[in-house]
C-alpha cells in the first residue's frame, strides 16, 4: 500500500511544484499589479501544497528522505506531473486557462480526498480546498472575462485551447496508483466537464470535439518542456549539495 500511496503522493506534488514554478514565472510580468500578486499568491498556495505533500511522501519512503530531496534531487523522469503543469506560460489568456482547467480538476479531486480513508491525505486536501476554491473562482472569472471580451481577448482564448486541450485528458486515465486509491475519474470527469461547460457558455467559448490527448506524465513520460523548469529550480540544490542559509 505504501508504494502506490508513496507514488500518487508525489503524484499530487509534483503537479502543484510544476505548476508553482510556471506560475511564479510571471512574478513581476503580470498585466496589472493586482493580478502580478494574484499570480503570484497563487504560486505561493500550489508551492505550499506541494510542501505537505512531499512531506508525508517522505515519511513513507524512510528517515533519509526528505521534503527538500524529492523535490530537488529527483531527474525528469522519476516526476510525476500532469503534463498540463509543465506547458509554457505563453500569453495571459493562456495561463488563466491552464490554471482553471486544472483548479476545476484539483477541486473535485481535493473535495473527494478529504472525506477518503487516509486522514493525513485528507487533512491536507481540506486545508487545500480552501485555496482552490479562491483558484477557481479567480481562473473562472479571467476565462469569462477574456472570453465574453474583446475580438482580441476571445481570439487569444480560442487559441489557449488549441494549445492546452488535447493536455485535460490525463487526469482522467488513471495510472497504476490512482487505481490503487480507488480515485473514481468517471465521477470526476463528469463534474469537471459540467463546470467547464458552464463557464465556456459564459465565455462564449467552444468546447473542442475528438481531440487526441496526451498522456504520460503521471509515468514519467513527459514533453520536452520539464527538463527545462528543473535545470532552473534544481541547479541551487544540485550545485550546493546540502548547503543551508
Amino acid at each position: 500500500m505504501h508504494t502506490y500511496l508513496t507514488n500518487y503522493l508525489l503524484h499530487l506534488a509534483d503537479t502543484a511544484l510544476i505548476l508553482s514554478q510556471r506560475n511564479s514565472e510571471w512574478c513581476g510580468h503580470g498585466p496589472i499589479l493586482e493580478q502580478d500578486i494574484a499570480i503570484t499568491n497563487i504560486s505561493l498556495d500550489l508551492l505550499g501544497q506541494s510542501r505537505n505533500f512531499y512531506q508525508y511522501a517522505a515519511t513513507l519512503v524512510g528517515p533519509d528522505t526528505t521534503e527538500d530531496a524529492l523535490a530537488y534531487l529527483r531527474t525528469e523522469r522519476e516526476y510525476k506531473n500532469h503534463l498540463l503543469a509543465e506547458q509554457p506560460n505563453g500569453d495571459w489568456a493562456q495561463t488563466v486557462l491552464r490554471q482553471f482547467f486544472f483548479s476545476a480538476y484539483q477541486y473535485l479531486l481535493y473535495e473527494k480526498l478529504q472525506s477518503g480513508p487516509d486522514e493525513q491525505l485528507a487533512a491536507i486536501a481540506a486545508k487545500a480546498l480552501k485555496e482552490v476554491t479562491y483558484h477557481l473562482r479567480w481562473s473562472s472569472e479571467w476565462v469569462i472575462r477574456l472570453g465574453d471580451g474583446t475580438e482580441e481577448s476571445h481570439q487569444r482564448m480560442l487559441k489557449a485551447i488549441d494549445e492546452l486541450w488535447r493536455y485535460t485528458g490525463e487526469f482522467f486515465m488513471a495510472a497504476d496508483y490512482e487505481k490503487e486509491m480507488a480515485v473514481d475519474m468517471a465521477s470526476l470527469k463528469a463534474a469537471w466537464m459540467k463546470k467547464l461547460i458552464a463557464v465556456f457558455e459564459e465565455a462564449t467559448l467552444p468546447i473542442p470535439e475528438n481531440t487526441f490527448m496526451q498522456t504520460g506524465g503521471k509515468t514519467g513520460i513527459h514533453t520536452e518542456y520539464l527538463g527545462f523548469i528543473l535545470a532552473e529550480m534544481q541547479y541551487l540544490q544540485r550545485t550546493y549539495p546540502g548547503a543551508a542559509w
